[in-house]
């Protein structure tokens, strides 16, 4: 798999800024496993910014994995931030709006807070959909972040451990969303706060160190059946 893989509806690739542009055509897929991205940079087409900073902009790069299996991973490696401050990595050359979408992520440090998650439909910084699991609270949740203000949609308790990597699954047609963690299906919310096409990304909070790999995202331009099986590869 290619570090970067982006194909549009007429099978071209896309690459464009920002989120919210009214003419953003819809992605029908794209991967990231960061495999060709120089290491100690933000790979091309990832834009690094946050939702109510506290502090200088977190550091974010491509890094040298330390486990089997991974050669490479992207992480947030040093944040100052605090409080309600939410650590974005965008990556504005993909645009969704049904989608189901994977990731692994491993929660690295945190005092304050640790783990973190996907985002979608991102329209800038202030809105958009996230998922995460924190290890500090025992918890995995979905919110929607509008206007800069966090939103809870569900969330359930679990035993989780940083230091370890996790699978994130979401889906989203409509207003309906369904978030799983290795496999098992333990968020069901619905929400219609935003229905436009929007970015994908990567989230932390506040001084949450945390890497992220393998991501993938495709279209679903019909309601679909749910079969239990993961995102095809």
């Amino acid at each position: 798999m290619k570090n970067c893989n982006v194909v549009g509806f007429a099978g071209v690739c896309l690459l464009l800024s920002g989120c919210s542009a009214a003419a953003r055509r819809e992605t029908d897929q794209f991967s990231a496993d960061f495999e060709d991205s120089p290491p100690g940079r933000v790979p091309t087409g990832w834009r690094i910014t946050a939702t109510n900073p506290t502090a200088p902009m977190a550091e974010w790069a491509v890094r040298a994995a330390d486990g089997a299996g991974v050669s490479k991973l992207f992480a947030l490696t040093r944040s100052q931030n605090y409080d309600g401050t939410y650590n974005l990595a965008i990556a504005e050359q993909a645009h969704f709006a049904d989608l189901e979408l994977s990731v692994r992520v491993r929660a690295d440090a945190g005092k304050e807070d640790q783990g973190g998650g996907p985002i979608w439909r991102v329209q800038d910084e202030n809105n958009y959909y996230i998922s995460r699991f924190n290890p500090l609270e025992g918890n995995f949740r979905v919110y929607v972040v509008s206007g800069g203000k966090r939103r809870q949609l569900e969330t359930v308790k679990l035993e989780l451990a940083a230091g370890r990597w996790y699978e994130l699954r979401i889906r989203m047609v409509g207003d309906e969303i369904t978030c799983w963690l290795d496999g098992t299906p333990h968020l069901h919310a619905r929400d219609s706060t935003i229905t436009k096409p929007g970015c994908i990304g990567l989230w932390t909070k506040a001084d949450a160190v945390t890497s992220f790999d393998d991501l993938q995202v495709r279209a679903l331009r019909t309601p679909a059946v749910d079969d239990g099986a993961p995102p095809p590869r």
